[in-house]
């Protein structure tokens, strides 16, 4: 399997090279030069596999040529071993024809646990055999830092460091991260908001002088294994509704599109996915494209669901790519002139190619209280903010009552304790009992400016399990 940049100037790579390049040299994201596809006898041949078997058959020509058969089977059973619960992501029915998949039954109770778990030890097993090391930087809202920090926290050749934006991530998102202490785990608090992280983070892989020979790989979501672990999943929920003999529809809370781009693969794939439904808050973004065509950036709005508190959609351009018929030149001038003027839009056919398959819905916060106060008043059960939102556009937006509509659960709602209280439910619930004294551990976090050269230089300093690199 070669990979190739959306932006059409960089080499092509294999699975290995790609996995600890994350950005392409061109500012691009790698994506498949040719997306494998499945036939309906063989989705349908996978139905009842355990989690780990299926992610493998689904997996498998992504990392072919790069990682043998026998190593990736135990990786991914190591991976998927670790969750709380047998089935790994669970369906919850909420009403007629409407589920909610739980993918919060990692270690740290959200979605980002099941690429991020496969990550590290992707990384682990690259590295150990190439005996190098590694910085990882990373950008994030809320999930993917605690993600990434477990994950990536036994790597012996890795050195973690996660920015989030100073005071906008919740408490128990916060100490998730912060609590870890090991020697190469650091945890950067930026006085500003996550796309200033982001950037950042861009930034730096542009240009990687400061690392003095190190190289940074990416653990956000331009990172294409991420991508790749986060497909499974449609997969796994379709085939327990009828699939592939049976069409279904996925609501999915996103901010930045990967979630919801790895939905559009499967589908790509050969998974008869019959709609996506973009489901946001405020910071709408991406519901602005999909109802409008218009792709601005906007001011960004603190919210109760603030991992995706996003301005700026980093794999919406892995969209794009293919809305332009992979023309990679094409992808390059249009995000050359978003970067100038903040604003881009597309030809018309290409935006309704792209609404043929997308609906979306911009929720707001006391929209988002309000579903979580209706369905616990309907069902008992429980929604974090962010899986709200997708319940929320999935009864609003939803083509067909005759088709199973799959809501992504993508946090547990212990996560988000504020939303829980205003929604007038009562008392948040309690954390599992391997987080139960997260509130007493203790926390290590340096605040910085919102400055390249400070985070670079703190980055420089403090790499190599404490020695500067």
């Amino acid at each position: 399997m070669r990979y190739i940049s959306t932006r059409g100037q960089a080499p092509a790579l294999n699975f290995e090279d790609v996995l600890l390049a994350g950005l392409a040299s061109d500012g691009g994201l790698y994506v498949p030069e040719n997306l494998p596809r499945f036939t309906v006898e063989e989705i349908a041949s996978w139905a009842g596999l355990p989690y780990h078997e299926l992610a493998f058959r689904v997996m498998r020509p992504f990392v072919a040529g790069s990682i043998a058969d026998a190593d990736f089977k135990r990786i991914l059973e190591e991976t998927y071993g670790v969750f709380a619960h047998k089935a790994v992501a669970p369906l919850t029915q909420l009403g007629a024809n409407e589920w909610v998949l739980e993918l919060f039954q990692g270690p740290t109770l959200a979605f980002k646990d099941f690429a991020l778990q496969l990550l590290g030890r992707l990384l682990d097993h690259v590295l150990t055999r190439r005996n190098e090391r590694v910085v990882i930087m990373g950008a994030t809202s809320g999930d993917t830092g605690s993600a990434a920090i477990e994950g990536c926290k036994a790597c012996d050749n890795v050195d973690i460091f996660i920015m989030h934006p100073h005071n906008r991530v919740s408490e128990v998102q916060r100490r998730q991260m912060t609590t870890i202490l090991g020697d190469n785990i650091h945890n950067i608090a930026i006085e500003g908001n996550f796309d200033d992280c982001q950037e950042m983070v861009k930034a730096s892989f542009a240009d990687q002088g400061f690392l003095k020979g190190t190289r940074l790989v990416a653990v956000n979501s331009i990172n294409w294994a991420r991508i790749m672990a986060q497909i499974v999943y449609y997969f796994h929920a379709a085939l327990q509704l009828g699939a592939p003999h049976r069409s279904v529809a996925f609501s999915v809370p996103t901010g930045n599109f990967g979630d919801i781009f790895a939905g559009y693969l499967a589908r790509n794939m050969g998974l008869p996915v019959n709609q996506l439904i973009v489901a946001t808050n405020r910071n709408d973004i991406l519901h602005r494209f999909m109802s409008g065509n218009r792709y601005d950036k906007d001011t960004l709005h603190p919210s109760l669901s603030p991992s995706m508190d996003i301005m700026v959609s980093s794999n919406f351009e892995r969209l794009l790519f293919d809305l332009h018929g992979r023309n990679g030149a094409a992808v390059s001038a249009l995000m050359d002139s978003f970067k100038a003027t903040g604003k881009l839009a597309v030809e018309d056919e290409r935006w309704t190619e792209a609404r043929r398959l997308f609906d979306s819905l911009a929720v707001d916060d006391e929209g988002t209280c309000a579903t979580i106060a209706e369905v616990h008043g309907e069902t008992g059960y429980l929604l974090d903010p962010h899986t709200a939102i997708g319940v929320k556009a999935a009864r609003e937006c939803r083509r067909s009552l005759a088709l199973p509509m799959v809501i992504l659960g993508t946090a547990h709602p212990v996560k988000f304790p504020e939303a829980v209280e205003k929604a007038g439910i009562g008392a948040a619930p309690q954390l599992p009992a391997h987080l139960a004294d997260l509130f007493q551990r203790a926390e290590r976090c340096t605040v910085l400016p919102n400055d390249l050269k400070a985070v670079q230089a703190f980055v420089s300093q403090h790499g190599n399990r404490g020695k500067p690199l």
